[in-house]
């Protein structure tokens, strides 16, 4: 993946040692994390439109392996956005 305008400024800075670093106490380091978590575990709700087909097989499929649709459906856009799975189209 080629990188982008910011990413290449910011590889630039580091090679040039124009970056320095910064201590940070465990509080600051805690705190972030926290803040980290806390979104992470965040959830919204939202609304999709399907074919009556694809959703009829998928509560079938989720109902043979004794998950809920919606788990699914979270697991495999999971899945997507941090790559483990590819969308051909």
């Amino acid at each position: 993946m080629p990188y982008d305008k910011d990413e290449w400024e910011l590889l630039e800075n580091i090679e040039s040692g124009a970056v320095e670093s910064m201590s940070f106490d465990n509080e600051s380091i805690e705190q972030h994390a926290a803040k980290t978590l806390e979104y992470l575990s965040q959830k919204k709700q939202i609304s999709i439109n399907m074919k009556q087909s694809d959703l009829d097989f998928l509560k079938q499929r989720a109902n043979d392996i004794g998950m809920s649709c919606q788990n699914i459906i979270q697991a495999l856009v999971h899945n997507y956005t941090i790559g483990k799975i590819e969308l051909k189209i």
